[in-house]
């Protein structure tokens, strides 16, 4: 009898969570104006377009920080270190591989702005699929690090299997220490009060 797949919930917060790691893109599309053009008429108004992306920088990121201020009230747990791996660079990687094209394209003929909003849609589902949810700039902009956290061997067949992401602005993860940190999704921690080592 094969064992039962473990369910993450939050949906909602962790599809917000990945919106929220479109940020820059949105940014940078405000700041470039609409400029999507059909039969040379510019169908979208910059005002219009600015205030969409506004919204889909602004809402993910209100999701993001009140699941914040909600687990820091009730929802922390400790996460003993087995091994970690500083994944901090995947952020960046992630975040320009993916945001770099999609800011790139044109938006001056239908065939074009499907494209994009193709793309945009597949990036997404792949984002959540992979449970990269940590990929955010404001992480970074914050001095936050990321590493995924194993659990320590104990001889348990199951211990290991699964990692988590641990978002501190510690610089090194010892093995064998424990670690306070809130719980922003099944697999996302978040580290807050500790001394920068």
């Amino acid at each position: 009898m094969s064992a039962k797949r473990y369910k993450e919930k939050l949906t909602l917060l962790r599809l917000m969570m990945v919106l929220s790691s479109f940020s820059p893109l949105f940014i940078l599309w405000a700041i470039r104006g609409s400029g999507i053009f059909l039969n040379g008429n510019n169908i979208i108004p910059d005002i219009w377009f600015i205030s969409i992306c506004s919204f889909m920088v602004i809402i993910p990121n209100i999701f993001l920080w009140l699941r914040i201020r909600i687990a820091k009230k009730n929802d922390s747990r400790d996460i003993r270190v087995g091994r970690a791996n500083d994944s901090s660079d995947h952020t960046l990687i992630y975040l320009f591989t993916m945001l770099l094209p999609l800011f790139s394209g044109d938006l001056d003929n239908i065939r074009n702005i499907v494209s994009i909003g193709v793309a945009f849609l597949f990036i997404t589902i792949l984002f959540f699929r992979l449970k990269l949810y940590y990929v955010n700039i404001f992480f970074i902009l914050l001095g936050y690090r990321v590493f995924t956290v194993y659990s320590p061997d104990d001889k348990n067949p199951n211990t290991g299997r699964e990692s988590h992401i641990l978002i501190t602005h510690r610089v090194n993860l010892n093995s064998g220490e424990s670690i306070h940190a809130y719980r922003i999704s099944d697999t996302t921690y978040l580290e807050i009060n500790n001394e920068k080592s």
